[in-house]
């Protein structure tokens, strides 16, 4: 009866902990999309205005257009989760304060997007290339697609001598952790 006691008495306090999270799919789906846009304006906004036309290889997209190609697609993903696809326009954007513009505007359309409840995440809609998908894989993968543009950008400011965001304060100068 003792053992039972002790069990319940750690049993039960877990499982009203883990019962009182409201929403854990959506909130760490939003946490990461706000940590990988945040570091998506702020490599924008530290690469000096010459350096948007940078190309670490011909065959590289330059900064501008990294840049712009983020805009545009969390737009059209974000947009398409909130029900009506948009574009931000920003491929034709030539200017930096523009581009960080289409930036905080797509981020402003995704926070809307990724402010959901875990029921609303797992409901199907059509996806970007027109299979059914969950809003909540919709919004997962334009994080992770919108990661590995901002990985690209990193490469592009390092290039130019500038310390990506997500390395400041961590010996990002001598190369990073």
């Amino acid at each position: 009866m003792r053992r039972l006691s002790i069990l319940l008495t750690c049993f039960i306090p877990g499982c009203l902990a883990l019962y009182s999270q409201s929403d854990p799919l959506s909130t760490e789906a939003k946490q990461a999309w706000t940590r990988t846009i945040n570091n998506v304006i702020a490599a924008a906004e530290k690469m000096p205005d010459d350096g948007y036309a940078y190309k670490p290889t011909p065959e590289s997209m330059s900064f501008r257009d990294l840049v712009a190609h983020v805009a545009d697609s969390a737009m059209g993903s974000c947009s398409s989760v909130n029900g009506e696809r948009k574009n931000a326009g920003a491929a034709q954007m030539q200017t930096k304060a523009d581009l960080v513009g289409a930036l905080k505007a797509a981020q402003a359309e995704c926070d809307k997007a990724y402010t959901l409840t875990d029921a609303k995440a797992v409901e199907m809609m059509t996806g970007g290339r027109g299979a059914p998908r969950s809003r909540l894989s919709t919004l997962w993968g334009n994080t992770v697609h919108i990661e590995h543009e901002y990985a690209q950008m990193a490469v592009h400011l390092r290039m130019k001598g500038v310390v990506p965001p997500s390395s400041e304060g961590r010996g990002g100068a001598r190369g990073g952790r």
